[in-house]
């Protein structure tokens, strides 16, 4: 009998974790579609519609150089709006929105707090810091085109270790000294950030640098895209492989020794790895905020707190909340546009607000 318990437990836990991996797969294949349905509506809406099915094939035949096989029924107006002004800058909200997800579930993970974003905890201010030095006075040009990406993971780095050590008490972390410290050093940086653009030699650079701080998609090219999508798919692969880690470490400091992870140098990875991936996608679109402490706070109310589920889910809503953010941003005020950051903030602040509220806001023991 004891052996028939033990083999019809052992089904049990198959049958259980066929189920949830099942529903895992089948809730990214509906966010998949979603997100493609989000990039469609995103590309054909604007001064001048475009019809979606040449919207795709547009795309299809620029990716796949497929121009011999397909019908060419669009004039050459259409294909550079789609593809050379559209398409760059739906795809860098996709990438910039999965990326900011991301970030935010390792540092609430790293903190154990729900209420950690790179936003409120001053890292996208750090990385302003070091990206308007480049943008405004041309700093670190010896890495040519690499300077603006070196310059904010050099920000954001030096801002995340400030917030890190000052929200420690007795080797813990604590929520208000987290919070504190996070607007503390925000509020020093986006000063220096606001001095640094104040300083400029040209009204046109103070303007353009305004823009880019409140968050923006605009300036969105080919060219920029591929080392903030690589970033971020290398971050996410990391994350992801060390899931059960993050999981170990929601459960306390005492348990993930116990459990054999070593604390210290995951925490210094985990630190490197979201000041990386905040610097690169500050560098191109500028401080977004708030993306990061809702996405992964809905996706665990929904879907629990395994970060086995939480990343992919995250990033792909996350994508999703950026492309929708940015068509509301380029409509409400059309023709002219507004920053996607006051978009994303507008929805953010009262979310913010409401955890804040909860008796329960924090997890893994973090208070």
């Amino acid at each position: 009998m004891p052996k028939l318990e033990q083999v019809q437990a052992v089904s049990m836990g198959k049958e259980k974790k066929f189920s949830i991996n099942l529903k895992l797969s089948l809730s990214i294949l509906c966010l998949i579609g979603l997100l493609i349905v989000s990039i469609t509506v995103a590309v054909m809406m604007g001064p001048v519609p475009i019809h979606p099915l040449t919207v795709w094939k547009i795309a299809i035949s620029k990716i796949f150089s497929f121009e011999q096989v397909i019908d060419r029924d669009w004039s050459m107006a259409q294909e550079n709006i789609i593809w050379n002004l559209r398409f760059p800058r739906v795809m860098l909200g996709v990438v910039a929105g999965a990326g900011l997800a991301i970030i935010g579930t390792a540092i609430q993970a790293l903190v154990r707090n729900s209420l950690a974003d790179p936003y409120i905890l001053g890292v996208s201010s750090g990385a302003s810091v070091g990206a308007t030095l480049v943008i405004i006075f041309g700093a670190f040009s010896l890495f040519g085109q690499y300077a603006l990406v070196l310059s904010a993971f050099l920000g954001s780095l030096i801002s995340i270790i400030l917030v890190y050590f000052l929200a420690q008490v007795s080797g813990k972390i604590s929520t208000v000294r987290l919070l504190l410290a996070g607007i503390v050093v925000s509020m020093i940086l986006s000063a220096v950030t606001s001095f640094i653009v104040l300083s400029a030699p040209q009204e046109e650079a103070i303007r353009n640098a305004m823009f880019w701080m409140m968050g923006s998609l605009s300036g969105a090219k080919w060219e920029y895209i591929p080392i903030p999508a690589l970033v971020t798919c290398l971050g996410f692969l990391f994350l992801w492989s060390q899931y059960r880690s993050l999981n170990i470490l929601l459960m306390g400091e005492d348990t993930a020794v116990t459990l054999g992870v070593n604390l210290e140098t995951f925490r210094k990875l985990l630190i490197v790895v979201t000041a990386l991936l905040t610097g690169v996608l500050v560098s191109v679109c500028g401080a977004i905020g708030f993306i990061g402490l809702m996405i992964p706070h809905i996706v665990r109310l929904a879907a629990g707190s395994d970060h086995k589920r939480v990343l992919p889910l995250s990033a792909l809503i996350g994508s999703i909340f950026l492309v929708w953010a940015d068509i509301f941003a380029r409509q409400v005020i059309s023709p002219e546009e507004m920053p996607i950051g006051i978009v994303t903030a507008l929805c953010g602040g009262p979310f913010f607000l409401w955890m804040l509220r909860r008796s329960n806001y924090s997890f893994g023991g973090g208070k």
